[in-house]
């Protein structure tokens, strides 16, 4: 075996897309609950949180990506993680494709977000 694979191995598919999109939806039910206990308004919150597709990507992609790279991949890593979840789930190419624009920095949550330094 050869130390990149040893180092990246190929993660089993744990769940259809249907039962990620569930759980995905769940999680995102949990961020919006507590936004609304914090007393934050949703009309203002609402649209800086991942959409369920991009949640799912978002847990895939952070399966996917195993130590060395895992404190803070580069640009390139990140990218061949999410070239690679297009292959493995079609539908959600839309989603991925639109993650692998350039940084949206009020999305902090993005694999491309662009921070001030």
């Amino acid at each position: 075996m050869r130390h990149s694979e040893a180092s990246h191995p190929e993660p089993r598919r744990r769940a259809s897309l249907e039962v990620l999109r569930a759980e995905a939806a769940d999680e995102r039910s949990v961020l919006v609950e507590e936004r609304l206990r914090a007393g934050e308004d949703p009309w203002e919150f609402m649209t800086e949180l991942p959409s369920v597709d991009e949640i799912v990507v978002l847990l895939l992609r952070a399966e996917r990506i195993l130590l060395p790279a895992a404190v803070r991949p580069d640009h390139d890593t990140s990218d061949r993680v999410l070239r690679r979840i297009v292959e493995d789930y079609p539908p959600l190419a839309t989603t991925v494709w639109s993650m692998l624009s350039p940084a949206e920095p009020e999305r902090a949550w993005s694999p491309r977000v662009s921070r001030a330094r």
